[in-house]
Parts: structure tokens; C-alpha cells; sequence
């Protein structure tokens, strides 16, 4: 060897003695209990975006940006389903929703082709749905009987609405309007072929379509009465939304604090189409 190689092996020697121990710059990663947890909950609901598993994972206590679920998901080659756009009647359903129930009607259709009419009422505030009821013949006459059983069932809550939503649908007649006219709330009907008008309604119609009915055949009446029951108490009770900080209609839940070593649980409903997650006590 020649002096210059001992003395550029010591030099080396000295820059690895003096030298810091290199830290990779950016956020922690994810742990690999968070990460299968992720991936698990994406494979076991493919209607479900990053956003909605990031509203379950809130719920378990795990906090991580909506992000850094879009990145995972992206890295293993899931969709993440990229968020929507905004509605058109935001800014003014966000200054009155304290005051304001829509209302619409939806039709399922049986496995013997049977059209069923379903009307529901959903309160733009909190997003907490009612099934008013569901019939084969939605006269006049059944759907004002339907408003009265649902100024029952508020009572005094009743009386902070100030607006109802409807459409022009024919089946919303005079008595109808007339029974909500009675709680002094202003109807307020939506121009003619404006759905987003009664954004919030089709909205509802259109989750409980991609996480219900689409996904399972209804015999008939009983049945589609049982397993909308059922939906509606995941939907009112667990399922996160971002307007409510991932809340549930029914209030906030404080989540608890995550675990490593906590295992989380499936909870099924509607014969195991819906899940839910929570940590084991």
C-alpha cells in the first residue's frame, strides 16, 4: 500500500466516528398494524373511499391525514376514490340547516318486480334520517298520514324546523303541506327537474343505493322495511361524517385513545353487507 491509502483510511475512520447517525426526514411511518388495518377495511368495503375509511379509522381512535390513507391505498393499487365536488345550495343549507327537513321519495324494486315506494325525511342539520313508511301505492291520502305520524314521533323538536324540502311530486298534495303549515314551517318547493335543489335527500338516496340496495335483492315489503330499519340505525348511529368532524348524526362519540395491542373487532348488520369496526374493551 502507499502512505495516501493509510492516510485516507484514517480519514474515514475519523468521518465515521464524528458523524451523526443519519434521520430520514419527513413523517413517521405508519406501523404495520395501522397499515393492514387500512388495507383490510379497503378489501372488505369496495364501495368505501379514502375518505369514509379515514371517518372509520377516526372513530377507532387512529389519528393520520386523510392523506396519508389516499397514499396507502394508492400504493397498493386500491382506488381511493378521489373526493366530489361541492353542492350548489351549500352556502345557503349551511346557513338555515338548523332549521331545514327535506323530504323525497325512492323506489326499490322486488324480486318478482314489485315497485315499492319508500318516503324519508332527513334532517339537514344532522343528517339523521326517518323512514316515514314504505307502501306499493303512495296516494295523497298515505303520505299526509305519514306527515302527521312524523310530527308525532319530533314532538317538540318539531317546532326549531322552519323549512321543508319537497319536490313538485304530485303525490305531495295540499293536506300534506298543510299538516307542516300547522308547526308555522314554510314549504319550500324546488324548481322542476333541479334535484340538486333537494341536494341533501338525493344525496341520502344515493348512499343507501350504493351501500344497500344495490347489493341485495328484496323479497318484499317486510323485508325491504327490516333491512332499510336496520341501515338507518348503522347510518344515524355509527356511520362517520365529515360535516359532523366524523361524527355520527346522533352525536359525537369521543373516540378512544389507539392501542397496538387493542385488536379491533367487525361488528355486521343487514346480514353482514354494512360494517362496523370497534377495539375490544
Amino acid at each position: 500500500m502507499t502512505p495516501e491509502t493509510l492516510l485516507r483510511w484514517h480519514r474515514d475512520l475519523i468521518r465515521r466516528h464524528w458523524t451523526n447517525p443519519h434521520r430520514s426526514a419527513g413523517r413517521p411511518s405508519i406501523p404495520p398494524q395501522l397499515r393492514q388495518l387500512i388495507l383490510r377495511i379497503a378489501a372488505e368495503n369496495p364501495t368505501w373511499g379514502y375518505r369514509r375509511i379515514h371517518g372509520e379509522l377516526t372513530r377507532l381512535g387512529y389519528k393520520l391525514a386523510p392523506s396519508t390513507v389516499w397514499l396507502l391505498l394508492n400504493r397498493a393499487g386500491i382506488d381511493p376514490a378521489p373526493r366530489r365536488a361541492g353542492l350548489t345550495w351549500r352556502q345557503f343549507l349551511s346557513a338555515q340547516a338548523e332549521g331545514i327537513v327535506a323530504c323525497d321519495f325512492f323506489h326499490i324494486d322486488t324480486v318478482l318486480l314489485r315497485r315499492l315506494y319508500v318516503l324519508f325525511v332527513i334532517e339537514v342539520a344532522t343528517r339523521r334520517v326517518h323512514i316515514l313508511g314504505v307502501t306499493t301505492n303512495p296516494t295523497g291520502a298515505w303520505v299526509t298520514q305519514q306527515a302527521r305520524n312524523l310530527l308525532m314521533d319530533l314532538a317538540d323538536r318539531i317546532r326549531q324546523c322552519k323549512f321543508l324540502i319537497r319536490d313538485r311530486d304530485a303525490k305531495f298534495t295540499d293536506s300534506f303541506d298543510a299538516v307542516f303549515a300547522t308547526e308555522r314551517m314554510r314549504i319550500l318547493r324546488t324548481p322542476v327537474r333541479a334535484p340538486r335543489a333537494n341536494a341533501y335527500a338525493e344525496r341520502w338516496v344515493g348512499t343507501v343505493r350504493r351501500e344497500l340496495l344495490d347489493r341485495t335483492l328484496i323479497m318484499g315489503r317486510r323485508h325491504l322495511e327490516m333491512v332499510l330499519s336496520d341501515y338507518v340505525m348503522h347510518y344515524n348511529q355509527h356511520r362517520p361524517h365529515r360535516s359532523l368532524d366524523q361524527g355520527p348524526p346522533l352525536g359525537v362519540i369521543p373516540p378512544p385513545a389507539p392501542a397496538a395491542d387493542v385488536p379491533v373487532v367487525r361488528l355486521d348488520r343487514v346480514g353482514g353487507l354494512i360494517h362496523e369496526y370497534a377495539q375490544v374493551a
